[in-house]
């Protein structure tokens, strides 16, 4: 298992300012990977409580021993799209704050049998609860060719999809696509004209992960169930390493933060209602350039964090 040490967790410090971590908190880490986030809330807390969340049963486990000592924090292998079931399960009524840090953590991508990274070779799997049982594999397997294709363009932005994906159809028609080896060397392939390694690699690789792991649904769940827990002042933080992530929460949190219009039959305003929530952050807090040559990973980071009111339409 790697050793969590290792990992940066990113704009730690913002993230818990932003949260506004008090000592009797109760507050969520949806995301806990190795824990790095999770262990700088826990270490504020006196009378309050972590609950820390992870699809990924090596993270939990990670998490958990590094955790040992804070009798505050639960630990629990779950999707934060189920918050709505976790939350009640784990006794807790209402939350403070909540920390959403997206994308595949920097463990998963180090561990080549996971699958993740294109620069060593793996099983081709890509599940980030490995308990599941469609992995990159069997995704890539059962699709057809034109939903390769919109993966590839909806996740990745990869502009030669249909070439990729007739590379990627006939290697796996030839059983000649069970390794992330074979994954790049499709596109290798199909763009051949391209000296070294394509860009287009890694944002297969990043496209196809989020197609197995059906990231955007999940948060755009996990946000909407997140929002329901806040207690009155609490706070969502969201760091999102992709434009599809960001898109989902910057929208996600547009649409709450303003009026809410109530419509009769005839398409007239019956009601105006205040807004429940209030921006925090305008813009997107991006990490500092100290921050980006300490940990590369942060470089594409962008923060955003929105607070619900203390009562409708309360300034």
């Amino acid at each position: 298992m790697p050793d969590s040490a290792a990992h940066v967790p990113v704009m730690a410090e913002t993230a818990l300012e932003l949260m506004r971590v008090r000592p009797d908190g109760v507050y969520v880490d949806a995301t806990a990977g190795a824990g790095g986030h999770a262990h700088r809330i826990a270490a504020c807390l006196e009378t309050g409580r972590l609950i820390a969340l992870d699809r990924d049963p090596e993270a939990v486990a990670m998490t958990t021993s590094r955790l040992a000592a804070y009798s505050c924090v639960s630990v629990i292998q779950a999707n934060y799209s189920v918050l709505d079931t976790v939350l009640p399960d784990a006794g807790v009524h209402a939350v403070d704050g909540i920390l959403f840090d997206l994308g595949v953590s920097s463990m998963q991508l180090d561990n080549e049998s996971r699958g993740f990274s294109f620069q060593s070779d793996g099983p081709l799997d890509m599940r980030m609860d490995t308990t599941t049982v469609m992995d990159a594999a069997v995704w890539l397997t059962r699709a057809t060719r034109e939903q390769i294709v919109q993966v590839l363009r909806e996740y990745g932005d990869v502009g030669p999809a249909g070439r990729i994906a007739d590379r990627i159809v006939a290697r796996r028609d030839q059983q000649r696509l069970q390794r992330t080896s074979d994954l790049a060397a499709a596109v290798e392939e199909a763009l051949d004209f391209v000296s070294g390694t394509p860009v287009e690699v890694r944002t297969v690789f990043q496209a196809v992960r989020m197609a197995v792991n059906e990231e955007l649904k999940h948060l755009e769940a996990g946000l909407r169930q997140a929002k329901e827990w806040l207690a009155p002042e609490g706070r969502i933080v969201a760091i999102s390493f992709h434009s599809g992530e960001d898109r989902v929460v910057k929208n996600t949190f547009r649409a709450w933060t303003r009026p809410q219009l109530l419509l009769k039959p005839d398409g007239r305003v019956r009601e105006k209602r205040a807004p429940e929530m209030k921006m925090v952050t305008r813009k997107p807090v991006l990490p500092t350039s100290e921050e980006t040559m300490r940990n590369p990973r942060s470089k594409s980071a962008k923060m955003r964090a929105v607070e619900r009111m203390r009562s409708i339409g309360a300034p």
